[in-house]
């Protein structure tokens, strides 16, 4: 798919489809820069046909007309807006998505999309440039390559142009579409990772991708083993591999974007490629959506996807520890103490509070980068689903600047987050009798509490914690992966560049 940034007489455009954004209302409009020229050719029809009733002009509401007079594109597509007053960001991108739906089964090769320019409070045209891309490819992004047989024919519809006004396209424009492909593109990627069956998406395929990352954009890159691990003493991370026959892997891999001595964005995934709970079993109904556990991972390959792409002034390192957590002979046992990276125990009670323990070690191998800040993005707890839902993240900060600038990444992006507390009273919890702390601080906050947790191998860094366990997939009919919050990233880690 390729797009392109148009501007001058929507009309006059020789495409094969032309796509119009109607409010609804008693005195419908077109929402273009241009509306009177428009109207003087071919409102009277399109105006016929709203007053017949054909579009309820609801939201995500479509009509397709074809050799409407006065317009040169093939075909008019009409798009309903919902009430203008009620017109929003989440309204803009599910009537991007709704046009995108008719347009890849219609049979046109090219379309003019006219809604960039549409008013939404306080966003730019840049930020419209950038959500109708993404949501796009949202709408376009299939996963067959496991399915046998011949896999269903790609759409006709291969290029979209945005217009943005009857002006020339400015810089900002053209950047805001450079940067929508790129995060394009790493969205896919997590979402495809995320896709994968964990005997396919293994540790090894992880650092694999890694690798051809590394290759495809210069990227810097080490991958450790379990030797290196040993090693090191990530006795945390090492106590959940115990039970698998996967090796495991610790992923380094660096996007050096920017000067040579700014300080680096450490982002920071859990890569638990199939979750069973380990010794402390998980129930068996939808066990399977625990391949998606490694969803943090993919985002974190997904960001420097993007960065890369879209070649990126900003120093970003992702560390990705990557595992299965199996039950075994070896596995650990719920009661064992082990040794983390920096030296703290910790009591496992609960080996399905798996993530926690391989991320602790990664945090604190951190640490050695002297990093500007460090994010950590993890399907860390169901007790944070229960908190949110399926809408927002979860953020937790030691450092409130740091959680007001992943806070205003996550408004840009439109991939939201809630920030919840991490006072020091949750910390009591997590007393153990036997070892520094114990892994688990019983059901109220588990999520806080999880937190808190990995907030004991963060001090004396920026550090961030975003629990996406309710948003990194869908379930039901629409099961799969969605790539959050790999949008949020790329705008947090682009208010680094050019510093």
């Amino acid at each position: 798919m390729e797009f392109s940034i148009r501007s001058g007489a929507p009309e006059s455009a020789q495409t094969g489809c032309l796509v119009l954004g109607v409010y609804k209302g008693p005195d419908a409009m077109f929402e273009m820069t241009r509306a009177t020229q428009l109207a003087d050719r071919a409102a009277g029809v399109l105006q016929r046909v709203l007053t017949q009733g054909d579009l309820s002009c609801r939201l995500g509401s479509t009509l397709l007309l074809r050799a409407v007079e006065g317009i040169k594109a093939d075909r008019v597509l009409l798009v309903g807006l919902g009430e203008k007053a009620k017109f929003g960001e989440a309204a803009y991108r599910e009537a991007v998505r709704a046009a995108t739906n008719v347009l890849k089964d219609i049979g046109a090769k090219h379309a003019l999309l006219a809604l960039c320019e549409l008013k939404i409070g306080r966003r730019t045209s840049a930020w419209n440039v950038r959500h109708a891309v993404l949501s796009v490819r949202d709408a376009l992004y299939r996963f067959d390559q496991l399915k046998s047989g011949k896999a269903p024919a790609a759409p006709a519809l291969s290029h979209i142009a945005l217009f943005v006004g009857t002006q020339p396209a400015g810089a900002q424009a053209q950047s805001a579409l450079k940067e929508a492909i790129a995060t394009a593109d790493g969205v896919d990627l997590a979402r495809t990772l995320g896709n994968l069956p964990s005997n396919h998406c293994t540790p090894t395929h992880l650092a694999e991708v890694a690798a051809k990352m590394a290759k495809d954009f210069k990227l810097g890159i080490e991958v450790l083993e379990r030797k290196d691990l040993e090693r090191l003493g990530m006795g945390s991370f090492l106590s959940v591999t115990r039970g698998s026959r996967e090796a495991p892997k610790f992923i380094v891999l660096k996007h050096n974007g920017g000067a040579k001595k700014a300080k680096p964005v450490v982002l920071v995934g859990k890569g638990i490629t199939f979750d069973t709970g380990g010794i402390s079993l998980k129930p068996a109904g939808e066990m399977d959506e625990m391949k998606f556990d490694m969803s943090g991972a993919g985002s974190v390959l997904g960001v420097i996807r993007a960065l890369a792409g879209m070649k990126a002034r900003v120093n970003v390192i992702g560390l990705v520890p990557a595992c299965e957590n199996m039950p075994g002979g070896l596995a650990t046992k719920p009661g064992d103490i082990v040794k983390a990276l920096d030296g703290q125990t910790i009591e496992i009670l609960n080996t399905d509070a798996e993530g926690r323990l391989i991320l602790c070690d990664a945090i604190a191998y951190a640490k050695r980068f002297e990093p500007e800040a460090v994010v950590d993005i993890a399907t860390l707890t169901g007790a944070c689903v229960v908190a949110l839902g399926h809408v927002a993240s979860g953020l937790f900060a030691n450092d409130q600047k740091l959680a007001d600038r992943v806070l205003d990444a996550a408004d840009d992006a439109w991939d939201r987050v809630w920030q919840l507390p991490l006072y020091d009273e949750y910390q009591e919890q997590l007393r153990s009798n036997f070892a520094d702390m114990a892994n688990i601080g019983g059901r109220p906050a588990g999520s806080v509490t999880a937190a808190c947790f990995l907030s004991r191998f963060a001090k004396q860094l920026k550090w961030a914690h975003l629990d996406i366990a309710g948003t990194a997939w869908k379930s039901g009919r629409d099961k799969g992966s969605t790539g959050r919050p790999v949008p949020l990233l790329v705008r947090f880690a682009l208010q680094y560049a050019n510093r």
